[in-house]
């Protein structure tokens, strides 16, 4: 009975060892030297996918010779190397000294309380050394090593199987956490949904409070923050968005220090905003720096969040200075003159584009206002406020010694109120009104042909710096219908609005009580003649007497028709031309004479009391 006995107890011993010895292999996350020395042969542990494995090793108890020698020695021997806590190490410990004595005796009762003593004590201190492995890597070895021992003493046991569960999650977290450490080290955080951090995830998993799997999440944390710095530091705001949305990631919420990155981010991007903004400003000053001016917004848009009104705002400037220079739509300004004094009133006319001419279904419309065509601005201009004043321009004869044609011809074209018709006369020249007397200083100057015009804007030119010059018809005309498609410059009403101009109306009567033929009926305006400028009312670009008034002059040949004109806005013109374009309704011309479309031919000599002029000037 005693042999077999034995027997059955080192059966037993030996299927725990093979079972043990079936356990995965996969490359060892910890020292096994320790184990070795103990006679324990561990098994390594995967710790990828859904692979993840540990197993308590195979302890293989060291061979104790008994000899001859008395069992009651062996007896005192194995209890002291248990006092001293020499559990398992040797053949002169506790366990194997035990085992020994019960494989000659299975029936020797001193030895099996002596193993239950031993066995007692191995999980004792494999309890003990799990509660420090969660700093301490040799802890966990000592309890692997401990585990083995009680794994051959008691397989069955509840306490040393569930030991051995411990053991496994041990050494599985102590896997995740090295494993999340190494990748740490080289730099693979998991940004990519693996590495450092889903190590770290799996580990706390195990164990929500595990300090290393804390610290290295901690660490994780830390190192996508001061890579979203780096980022911010190289000016990729982009980049530095990415990694602090990883670092936030890492513990789901906005931490404080990913909350303090966020908000360095956000003040070194706004810094860059403004110096990028303040740079652009600065180059809009320079004449030639819209590209780069162009340039820096586009750097804006790429690290600004939508909407950020520093980069809308810029971006309206840029726009300004690209159709504007350095003015604004509807602005009103004058250039001063060499001698202090001021130029004429200019008002900037914004950029965009209009439907020219006449279409084929209006009434009153001639072949010479058609085909109807698009003309686009891409840069807007600036427009005398009013016709030139007879002020303006006898500052221009007086200063430069001009002499206009009509002063040189001695005559030109006025009203006659006695006949009702418009008669040559003596004497009548820029100086004098439609009528042939003289003019107040704001009437619109009269009796200037087109080359007298062009000639003041070249002295106006010079004497400012500034680019003067005639408008093209379609400038004239674009300014005019200011966003109006109708018949008229006012729409379509067949009657002008009150105080809209001086045009031709049935209730405007001449000084000896003459009243017109073809008129506005029901309208008038209280002049029968020119009314001194800016007296009525302006239109939505703030211009005035575009509509009535005089007529004026622009730069344009004649041309009979639209066909192959110019789809820019420039002037139609071909040097050496004689018949030049007039364009504007007029104090004493017919309703199909005032429509917005309403063109004529006019000999480039011809000076009379129904045509004046206005300006343009560059921006």
């Amino acid at each position: 009975m005693r042999a077999s006995g034995q027997l059955l107890l080192w059966t037993g011993l030996l299927l725990a060892a093979c079972a043990c010895s079936r356990a995965p292999q996969a490359a060892a996350p910890l020292p096994a030297e320790q184990a070795a020395e103990a006679g324990v042969e561990r098994p390594s542990v995967t710790v990828s996918g859904d692979e993840s494995l540990a197993v308590v090793g195979v302890w293989r108890p060291p061979a104790v010779a008994l000899g001859e020698r008395d069992r009651r020695l062996w007896r005192d021997q194995a209890a002291q190397a248990l006092e001293d806590g020499r559990l398992f190490e040797d053949a002169d410990a506790a366990v194997p000294i035990y085992l020994a004595l019960l494989q000659a005796d299975a029936d020797d009762r001193a030895a099996r309380r002596g193993l239950e003593r031993a066995r007692a004590r191995v999980l004792a201190e494999a309890g003990d050394a799990l509660a420090g492995a969660a700093t301490d890597p040799q802890a966990l070895v000592r309890s692997e090593q401990l585990a083995a021992v009680a794994r051959v003493l008691a397989p069955e046991d509840p306490q040393v199987q569930q030991l051995q569960r411990d053991v496994d999650a041990a050494r599985r977290l102590s896997a995740l956490v090295r494993a999340g450490d190494e990748d740490l080290r080289a730099g693979r955080l998991g940004e990519q949904g693996n590495g450092a951090l889903a190590y770290f995830r799996d580990a706390l998993a195990l164990r929500p409070n595990d300090p290393r799997a804390l610290q290295g999440r901690a660490a994780v944390e830390s190192a996508a923050i001061g890579r979203a710095e780096q980022a911010t530091a190289s000016l990729d705001f982009g980049g530095a968005e990415r990694w602090l949305g990883h670092a936030q990631a890492v513990r789901e919420d906005e931490a404080g220090a990913v909350a303090d990155a966020r908000a360095r981010l956000e003040a070194a991007r706004n810094a860059r905003i403004l110096a990028l903004r303040d740079a652009a400003l600065h180059d809009l000053v320079r004449g030639d720096g819209l590209r780069d001016a162009r340039a820096r917004l586009a750097e804006i848009l790429q690290i600004a969040a939508h909407g950020d009104p520093v980069a809308a705002q810029l971006r309206q400037r840029i726009d300004l200075a690209t159709h504007y220079g350095a003015f604004r739509p509807g602005q009103v300004f004058t250039d001063a003159l060499r001698d202090g004094s001021r130029g004429p009133q200019m008002v900037v006319v914004p950029h965009g584009a209009f439907r020219m001419g006449a279409l084929d279904t209006e009434p009153g419309a001639s072949d010479a206002e058609r085909p109807a065509h698009y003309v686009r601005f891409d840069r807007g201009f600036s427009m005398s406020l009013t016709e030139v004043t007879v002020a303006e321009f006898g500052r221009f004869v007086a200063q430069a010694g001009a002499r206009p044609r009509a002063t040189r011809r001695g005559n030109s074209i006025v009203y006659d109120e006695r006949s009702g018709n418009f008669a040559r006369r003596s004497g009548a020249d820029w100086r004098s009104g439609y009528d042939g007397r003289p003019a107040d200083p704001d009437d619109p100057v009269l009796h200037v042909s087109v080359r007298d015009a062009e000639a003041y804007a070249a002295w106006l030119s010079e004497q400012t710096g500034r680019h003067y010059r005639l408008p093209s018809e379609a400038e004239f005309e674009y300014a005019l219908r200011a966003g109006s498609q109708g018949r008229f410059p006012w729409g379509d009403a067949a009657v002008p609005p009150a105080g809209s101009g001086n045009f031709a109306g049935g209730n405007d009567v001449s000084p000896s009580g003459r009243t017109w033929n073809n008129a506005f009926i029901g309208f008038g305006d209280g002049y029968w003649g020119p009314a001194p400028v800016g007296r009525f009312q302006a239109n939505a670009w703030g211009l005035h007497d575009l509509a009535g008034n005089v007529s004026e002059w622009v730069a344009d040949c004649w041309h009979a028709s639209y066909r192959r004109a110019p789809a820019d806005g420039a002037a139609w013109f071909n040097p050496g031309c004689r018949s030049r374009v007039i364009r504007g309704g007029v104090w004493s011309g017919s309703p199909e004479q005032t429509r917005s479309a309403w063109r004529a031919s006019m000999d480039s000599d011809m000076t009379n009391a129904r045509i004046g002029f206005r300006l343009v000037r560059g921006i």
